[in-house]
């Protein structure tokens, strides 16, 4: 996931009263995945769970993201609605944020039991989710709705809040351009590459999709029943409304941001970076450090590589001479446009090259235990929507984990048929990329989760900010990442007969060099840009979660008993340490 900086001012969350911190610390009951009132019990338990329903209230696509829908029914109109980000609702939100924070400090804490403690950071709204959220909050929903014969998706109520959501999207950007304006006039701008590749052609992807996808998408959906002509003429109708209200945003981002402006606006500094490091991610070294950490994992990766390519480059009996370090780099090169050639004929070849890798990687953890694989389980690959394409190589996107309906969705984004990307997508790179987002990457991960949906605590699946906004690279993806990265390393342990795994010789170098590129990434990109800071103290909890292995850092799942073991009940063995990307 390219997670693309683009800062404007706008609301603060709960942690600039340090709510979450506190909350999260106590794992009572949580109602079950398709349950509905918080549980009884505690003042406190009380106060977490009322603090959890009405944040989802507050952020409607978490809501729908999570299935609010289906863990209270005071989350049932959500999905026909949008982030309010006008002032007089931020004000009544920081009201209430005040409420919750006077009431924990009521709270004897001696009464509360240990457990881990939960951080959002304090945070600017960003405009890539100003262009993602509604896209998300739609796609989000067609995902989740129940199936019916011929094809058909989802109830007349259900499509009503479809409705409802588009007819809020006018609104929902003006309140945007008035909060960049805002931001513009106090000297918060973007840089110029997020205003054309998130904002501009974000837009644009969405304009296309609210006026045409949309409504072709739905017509077979609903079908011939008798809510279906009126409910399509109602979407037709807002969907081009819709649309019409993202052309004007995107030529309101062209004129009011110079698109020449050679001002670097990405980096934030190393001071910054570094606070975020250790309050955010937890992480213990400072970013000086990590860079000389990202040298030596950078070099240790790189011996494997020249190992594995040797013996890739001896199979396909290429003689290559690996005596020296240039040489080595070389010959690696020269192993990569040899593996380049057996590349996909097009868009739809490279699809089947991931559903089959997706299906192997099944059959091979069933085949060595690595997990208990239910016998239905399944891993499906669908392209990427045209509105993701300009922020996403491959993704994954779970199933609403407080919904029985629902699946999880491993997009890939289509390369137009370019005969240059598909090289880059040779038949060896597949394998990686299939175990990181699918199986037993983040797929698995995720039905896992959702699966033991009601011992993890409600307020461990609340995001940082909206879903995967700019503020979920400094919280969210330590965890989602942490586990799809162990992931692919665990594919590659040797066993008898395969000394590399799930993987083939030219497999495992491409998930070596994927490797390499994470630690490599660290070193060379300028600091990013964070969200603005909350004060000192605020933001201090100490995480856990998945077990700590030797080559993740600080792998921070969304409940600290809800762990994702082997089927042998230990952890296999692992390379040394690496640091991961987000």
């Amino acid at each position: 996931m390219h997670r693309r900086r683009f800062l404007a001012g706008a609301a603060r969350t709960a942690a600039t009263f340090g709510i979450l911190r506190q909350l999260g610390g106590c794992r009572s009951a949580t109602p079950a995945a398709g349950g509905g009132s918080a549980s009884v019990g505690s003042t406190f338990t009380s106060l977490r769970d009322r603090y959890f329903v009405r944040t989802l209230q507050l952020y409607p696509v978490t809501s729908t993201y999570l299935g609010g829908d289906g863990y209270s029914p005071e989350l049932a109109g959500t999905n026909g609605a949008l982030r309010d980000w006008r002032p007089d609702a931020l004000k009544s939100e920081v009201a209430f944020y005040r409420e919750i924070e006077r009431a924990r400090q009521a709270i004897d804490p001696a009464r509360l039991g240990p457990g881990e403690r939960i951080d959002h950071a304090d945070h600017e709204r960003a405009v890539d989710t100003y262009i993602a959220e509604p896209f998300r909050g739609v796609d989000w929903q067609q995902q989740q709705m129940e199936p019916g014969p011929e094809g058909q998706l989802g109830s007349e109520a259900d499509w009503a809040l479809v409705v409802r959501r588009l007819e809020a999207i006018p609104l929902y950007l003006a309140t945007a351009r008035a909060n960049l304006l805002a931001g513009k006039q106090e000297g918060n701008l973007p840089d110029r590459r997020l205003v054309r590749h998130d904002g501009i052609a974000g837009s644009a992807a969405n304009e296309q999709y609210f006026r045409t996808t949309l409504p072709k998408m739905a017509a077979p959906y609903l079908g011939r029943r008798p809510f279906a002509a009126q409910t399509l003429e109602r979407l037709t109708r807002a969907g081009t409304a819709a649309a019409a209200a993202f052309r004007e945003f995107a030529a309101f981002l062209q004129a009011t941001y110079d698109p020449s402006d050679p001002t670097d606006r990405y980096a934030a500094g190393e001071a910054e970076y570094d606070w975020r490091l250790a309050h955010c991610l937890y992480v213990g070294r400072t970013g000086a450090e990590l860079w000389e950490y990202g040298a030596e994992q950078v070099a240790f990766y790189q011996d494997r590589i020249y190992a594995v390519a040797e013996e890739v480059a001896k199979g396909a009996r290429l003689r290559l001479d690996f005596g020296s370090p240039a040489a080595r780099q070389a010959s690696v090169r020269t192993v990569m446009d040899h593996l380049s050639k057996e590349s996909p004929k097009n868009d739809e070849e490279l699809l089947e090259w991931y559903r089959s890798a997706g299906a192997r990687a099944v059959a091979y953890g069933r085949e060595r235990r690595l997990f208990e694989v239910p016998a239905d389980y399944r891993l499906d690959v669908v392209f990427t929507p045209p509105v993701l394409r300009s922020t996403i190589d491959a993704a994954y996107y779970p199933a609403p984990p407080f919904k029985r309906t629902g699946v999880g969705r491993f997009y890939l984004t289509p390369t137009n048929n370019d005969p240059g990307q598909l090289k880059v997508n040779n038949r060896a790179s597949v394998a990686d990329t299939a175990a990181h987002e699918g199986f037993p990457g983040h797929d698995w991960h995720y039905k896992y989760m959702t699966s033991h949906a009601a011992e993890i605590s409600n307020i461990r699946w609340l995001t940082p900010g909206a879903v995967e906004d700019s503020s979920a690279m400094w919280e969210d993806s330590m965890a989602t990442e942490g586990w799809a990265l162990y992931a692919e390393d665990l594919m590659a342990e040797p066993v008898e007969g395969r000394p590399h795994g799930f993987y083939t010789a030219a497999e495992h170098l491409y998930e070596l060099s994927s490797t390499r590129g994470h630690a490599h990434a660290r070193r060379s990109t300028r600091w990013p840009r964070p969200c603005a800071r909350p004060q000192p103290g605020q933001c201090t909890a100490t995480p856990s979660g998945l077990p700590r292995r030797s080559h993740t850092t600080s792998e921070r799942a969304r409940s600290s008993s809800c762990v994702m073991r082997p089927a042998s009940g230990r952890a296999p063995l692992s390379p040394p340490a690496r640091f991961m990307s987000g």
